[in-house]
């Protein structure tokens, strides 16, 4: 590999590195949204959830829904079935 090469990829490394790092505080969470993250929420204290035509629906009803009703186990490598909701004319 000739000298121009080589200044040219340690030089791209370099500024890559440099960028990430006067990045990083910019995209770095606070201290305060770190612990709210890490906090353990109950389902009630959550907003509504708009499912479009189905409205407004509340996460406790549906964390019931999914523990009444939990997804089809598939076999290995098998494609889930697509349901047809409308076939027009």
């Amino acid at each position: 590999m000739d000298k121009a090469s080589m200044f040219f990829c340690v030089g791209s490394l370099g500024i890559c590195l440099l960028i990430a790092a006067l990045a990083f505080p910019f995209a770095a969470k606070s201290k305060t949204e770190l612990a709210a993250a890490r906090a353990v929420t109950s389902a009630e204290q959550f907003e509504d959830v708009d499912l479009g035509d189905f409205g407004l629906v509340s996460v406790l009803d549906l964390v019931t829904h999914y523990m009444e009703n939990p997804p089809e186990v598939l076999a290995a490598g098998a494609a889930p079935e697509k349901k047809v909701r409308f076939q027009g004319c």
